[in-house]
């Protein structure tokens, strides 16, 4: 059994699990000096940079221009390495909720496969009134996109059966690799649940309609014996325990948006978590800052027993001394 699948288990893990993503504009900035960077840190990245990138090399929503997805929503992209959001909206009336059709092609588990689904299909202040005042077409909007998603869960598990001991990518794409016992992989899911402070509509509504959906999505992967990562943006104090009542094996929140002490109030000893270190802090603060905070975060969450993983997201106004020093202190204190 591997470090990730300890920290799950609080099964005390050797080293605290460490992860890093660099968005394709951080590596369109920096360039052959950021490649020197994560070459300097092996415990983080492995072999995955074994070979010099294409900096260049971008694609999907990440390209600038526009982009309509299966479902109609048109993505538009302004900043090349940076993702696209939705400005095209394909049901923005209730009337057309009622004539509405899924796309007969499946695209697995994108990030923002069920709640924000909902808004990139509806828009955000029509689907804001939808859950306020809690129409017929509400029902039936989660219903088309509930139905959909359970269609891409039982492809992903036949596809991942018929892998068998492979590698597993996640259902959003990513590769954690052969981690698991007794045939079980950790499965990816994404979702921005939260706001900056809070959730947009609410805790009592988002377990009447949304918590549901994801126990019926994740319950077949658990069935199956494997685990459930989340990664889910914003203020989602709230709900963690009822994402770990959905099958949630793994949370990936934001330390900013939740806080860190909110977090070990939360989780600590209870939930693992693969914390995202402050994003919104990289851009602005001093290495010695950078060091401190991976500290405190470690300080705070993590137990010898498990429990915490740590991620790091590197965009393209993150300064090189600030990224080698995040990646310095991730594999100075992610011992025990």
């Amino acid at each position: 059994m591997d470090d990730r699948l300890r920290a799950i288990k609080f099964d005390r893990p050797g080293r605290i699990p460490l992860s890093a993503g660099i968005l394709p504009a951080a590596w369109m900035t920096h360039r052959r000096a950021l490649y020197d960077v994560v070459h300097r840190h092996p415990v983080i990245f492995g072999n995955a940079y074994a070979q010099e990138p294409d900096y260049d090399a971008v694609g999907g929503t990440y390209a600038t221009g526009e982009h309509t997805d299966a479902w109609g929503c048109v993505w538009s992209n302004i900043h090349a390495g940076m993702e696209a959001f939705v400005t095209g909206h394909p049901y923005p009336t209730r009337e057309s909720v009622r004539n509405m059709s899924p796309p007969a092609t499946d695209t697995g588990f994108p990030h923002g496969f069920m709640y924000l689904r909902l808004l990139d299909l509806r828009g955000f202040e029509e689907a804001m009134t939808d859950f306020a005042e809690e129409p017929l077409e509400l029902r039936l909007l989660i219903s088309a996109v509930l139905a959909y998603n359970l269609r891409q869960a039982g492809l992903r598990l036949s596809e991942m059966e018929s892998r068998g001991g492979g590698s597993a990518p996640s259902a959003t794409g990513a590769t954690f690799g052969r981690h698991g016992c007794a045939g079980g992989k950790i499965v990816v899911f994404g979702d921005d649940l939260g706001m900056q402070s809070g959730l947009a509509i609410g805790a009592a509504r988002w377990r009447k309609y949304l918590k549901p959906c994801y126990k019926a999505i994740y319950e077949p992967f658990k069935k199956a014996g494997h685990y459930v990562y989340m990664h889910t943006d914003g203020w989602i104090l709230d709900i963690i325990p009822d994402l770990a009542e959905c099958g949630v094996d793994v949370i990936n929140p934001q330390v900013r948006a939740n806080g860190i002490d909110n977090l070990a109030r939360v989780c600590r000893g209870r939930y693992c978590l693969d914390l995202d270190l402050d994003r919104q802090l990289f851009p602005f603060c001093t290495p010695v800052e950078c060091d401190r905070h991976v500290q405190e975060t470690v300080d705070k969450l993590a137990t010898p027993e498990g429990g915490l993983w740590l991620k790091a997201e590197i965009g393209p106004d993150v300064p090189l001394a600030n990224v080698e020093a995040i990646f310095t202190a991730m594999e100075k204190y992610g011992g025990y």
